[in-house]
């Protein structure tokens, strides 16, 4: 999408709409007041007549207003001033949605809202966010979309205020990344498989901005990943190791920060097997992989100086008379032995052999794993936070302020000492389950075996990673996070 800063007026600046605000109890924001003025009180009678009050996100569509270039008005209410985080992505949303069809250039009059908590920056950053959240549309897999999920060019948009340019691009960005997260999310597993994941690795890499190592099963198997074998080894589709890496600092020794994502293409629960009943939705294990990609995507777009490993552990999780069975022992790429009580607990295998092999062979100064891993996390925190798990309380802060930033909240859960002798075993170092309580703690405490003293935290998106019903699809989430995590760098 195109951005423009404008120095114009709200009644000068021409565009398909100009975007105005009022606050609950009915204060018109400069810009509205001098639409009002030019329109000899047009704005206020509609407010007189109670067609909007100013509510957090409430919108009226105004159709040509005298005295004012701009086609249409969209009046906006902004709640009580200044509006918080929450309501103010809620007023964001609004305006996206009321706009996102209109042709032309949108212009938009909301510096007024800036506080010392979202400055103009995040206004900017965060409506460029919004309008890739509203114009995306999944048509892939459908032989003719409809009107409404039709693709459309969209014009630009017009900032009425400061140089907020870099705030608007790096919006751009993620709302990019967010799209693709969103579009390999959507993806058929028929369609998205590992080897598909790998391809999509390629053609990020293809102009040379991205260094791209795919890793096999057959070689994974050969150096020792046990773990990640035993559960690829039930598909005939063969499990990769996909590693990306992006040199953006001026010393390209430097090293570099992780993230890794989890890419199970499609879980059916191997040998424990899951019920029928929304087993579709599991498709959706790969939204870890999806999110790496898509704050790879970003990355490309915004060139930060800084060294990013993106990395993404892929199979598919299927029964098979050569599946893994409850009861197995394997032994991992880090030596560790691991029995198998539950073959659907399958992420945290191929997770802890990409661990092994990143912190032996990348030596990351950070990781941070992203997954679809417990249905536990997602019990504890429904679809609004994803769970972080860590143990270093640098990293701890760094996430959590990305998370408030980006507004993709997280919520930290523990990981203490005292939940790891759960996953002890009788016939190995350790098991791949800790039993029925504090299933999303002790597949943190399992990963946590596995990170050598790098500084790491663990991100289960299992509640927020895509939504079930009649709006089902994927988030994109973490992928703002993550940007605004590796841009702090």
């Amino acid at each position: 999408m195109q951005y423009q800063i404008s120095a114009n007026s709200a009644v000068d600046v021409q565009a398909s709409c100009i975007v105005v605000t009022l606050d609950q109890s009915g204060k018109l924001s400069d810009a509205a007041k001098a639409i009002d003025s030019a329109s000899s009180g047009f704005i206020q009678a509609r407010i007189d007549a109670k067609d909007i009050t100013g509510k957090s996100g409430e919108t009226l569509l105004l159709p040509a207003v005298n005295g004012v270039k701009a086609e249409r008005v969209l009046l906006v209410g902004s709640g009580k001033e200044p509006p918080k985080a929450s309501a103010a992505l809620k007023i964001m949303k609004a305006i996206a949605a009321a706009t996102a069809k209109l042709d032309g250039d949108i212009a938009l009059a909301l510096s007024e809202l800036a506080s010392a908590e979202l400055p103009e920056t995040w206004w900017a950053e965060q409506t460029a966010v919004a309008y890739g959240n509203a114009l995306y549309r999944f048509t892939e897999t459908k032989s003719k979309a409809t009107d409404d999920e039709a693709p459309r060019a969209p014009g630009g948009l017009i900032w009425l205020g400061s140089d907020v340019s870099a705030a608007l691009n790096k919006g751009d960005a993620i709302a990019q990344g967010v799209s693709y997260a969103k579009e390999l999310g959507n993806m058929p597993p028929n369609i998205c498989t590992p080897t598909y994941l790998a391809q999509q690795a390629e053609q990020l890499g293809a102009d040379g901005a991205l260094q791209v190592t795919i890793l096999d099963e057959a070689e994974l198997e050969k150096m020792g990943a046990g773990a990640f074998v035993s559960v690829a080894k039930g598909s005939s589709e063969p499990g990769k190791m996909i590693i990306m890496k992006y040199q953006g600092a001026a010393d390209a020794n430097a090293p570099a920060h992780m993230i890794l994502g989890k890419g199970i293409t499609f879980d059916t629960g191997g040998i424990s097997l899951k019920p029928g009943l929304k087993m579709d939705e599991m498709k959706y294990d790969m939204c870890g992989a999806a999110s790496v990609l898509g704050t790879m995507k970003a990355v490309l777009a915004l060139k930060p100086a800084v060294n990013i490993i993106g990395m993404i552990t892929s199979a598919e999780n299927m029964p098979a008379g050569h599946a893994s069975k409850p009861g197995d022992v394997v032994t991992s790429l880090s030596g560790k032995t691991i029995e198998i009580l539950n073959t659907d607990a399958e992420g945290r295998l191929v997770l802890c052999d990409a661990l092994t092999y990143g912190i032996d062979n990348l030596k990351p100064a950070s990781i941070v794993d992203i997954a679809t891993l417990t249905g536990a996390c997602m019990a504890a925190l429904g679809e609004v936070n994803s769970g972080l798990f860590t143990q270093d309380e640098s990293m701890a802060g760094e996430l959590q302020t990305a998370a408030n930033w980006s507004c993709d909240k997280v919520w930290r859960l523990p990981l203490e000492e005292d939940y790891q002798s759960l996953l002890d075993s009788n016939f190995a170092d350790i098991a791949n389950i800790g039993g029925p309580l504090a299933g999303a703690t002790t597949a943190a405490c399992f990963l946590s075996r596995f990170t050598e003293g790098t500084p790491w935290a663990h991100l289960d998106i299992a509640g927020t990673a895509w939504t079930g019903g009649a709006a089902k699809g994927a988030t994109g989430r973490p992928v703002s996070l993550l940007v605004n995590y590796l841009l702090a760098k």
